[in-house]
């Protein structure tokens, strides 16, 4: 306990860097994913081209590459940003593809017949996925979005080891203050699971209000 009590101040640094790396990333993979899921199955063949190129490459590449790709890697591009934005930008990119999936596997649940009436109305693409498609599919993608940010606060940790401030990253300066490295795991542990514990039971109300009823 002596080890959080006598440390809070440094504890609560990572907590808050953590929890805003959390809730940045988290609004740019929603927004991404929102965008490269109507890429997938917009009716333009590029767009789709272009959504599952960023798929499949960002699924299927690790994310502490991803990390040495961003912060290294777009500097020598004149892209000079904070490391904070960077993480964001890394976590949010990666997670939007697991968004993007999810939002489409939603999509592809909506009754093709419903796209079709909209259509037949004189609807746009558009009009017909903001205001028919994606309505219906948000109802079902509740608990598979709420599990992708859950991770995506998990993975969070990694940007500790890019000097970006974050809660894991406050065990090396306790470790080498001498506390019991036991304990000092034992509180970041309890400090991401208030993270994720919030996530899901913000997720558990969107499901009981708007999810699909079992």
């Amino acid at each position: 306990m002596d080890v959080l009590t006598e440390n809070f101040s440094l504890y609560a640094e990572g907590f808050l860097g953590t929890l805003e790396l959390t809730v940045y990333a988290s609004a740019l993979a929603l927004v991404l994913g929102f965008v490269m899921a109507a890429f997938r199955v917009a009716p333009v063949g590029s767009f789709r081209v272009f959504g599952t190129a960023w798929v499949t490459v960002l699924r299927n590449t690790p994310l502490t590459l991803l990390f040495f790709a961003v912060m290294l890697g777009l500097p020598r591009f004149g892209i000079v940003l904070p490391f904070e934005l960077f993480a964001v930008l890394a976590l949010g990119c990666y997670t939007s593809a697991f968004i993007c999936e999810a939002l489409r596997s939603g999509i592809n649940t909506v009754p093709v017949g419903q796209g079709e009436a909209a259509r037949s109305l004189g609807m746009s693409f558009t009009q017909t996925l903001g205001t028919v498609v994606l309505p219906q599919a948000f109802r079902s993608v509740i608990p598979p979005i709420g599990s992708t940010l859950i991770a995506l606060a998990k993975n969070s940790a990694i940007a500790g080891a890019f000097s970006v401030t974050e809660l894991l990253g406050t065990y090396k300066t306790l470790s080498e203050l001498g506390y019991d490295i036991i304990w000092t795991f034992v509180w970041i542990a309890v400090g991401y699971l208030i993270i994720t514990l919030a996530i899901s039971a913000v997720f558990n109300v969107l499901e009981k209000r708007w999810g699909v009823a079992r």
